[in-house]
């Protein structure tokens, strides 16, 4: 019997995701992309995110590209509603995962 695709986690978004702390997550994200299963299903939890600037919408869609480049599939859970405006604002939010 099978069973659906694999989920995998991303390393979740910090609380502060700005230009400083960009580099290293993106890294660290990169590598779990790197690892991840054909096919799988990516989570990156967006909850604890409270302080960010546009940097975190570049690592953003750095990763989706990273994502697509690998035929993974992404979905973020509670993405903050104002970085999803800030996405609309850059004419970007259909890029990112609902």
């Amino acid at each position: 019997m099978a069973s659906g695709p694999e989920t995998a986690a991303l390393p979740p978004l910090p609380a502060e995701l700005t230009h400083a702390q960009v580099p290293g997550w993106l890294a660290e994200a990169q590598r779990a992309v790197a690892r991840a299963t054909p096919g799988a299903t990516l989570v990156l939890d967006a909850r604890a995110l409270q302080v960010f600037d546009s940097s975190a919408l570049a690592a953003l869609l750095a990763l989706r590209r990273a994502l697509l480049a690998r035929g993974l599939a992404w979905r973020i859970e509670g993405l903050p509603a104002r970085l999803r405006t800030l996405a609309g604002v850059y004419g970007v939010d259909g890029l990112l995962p609902a």
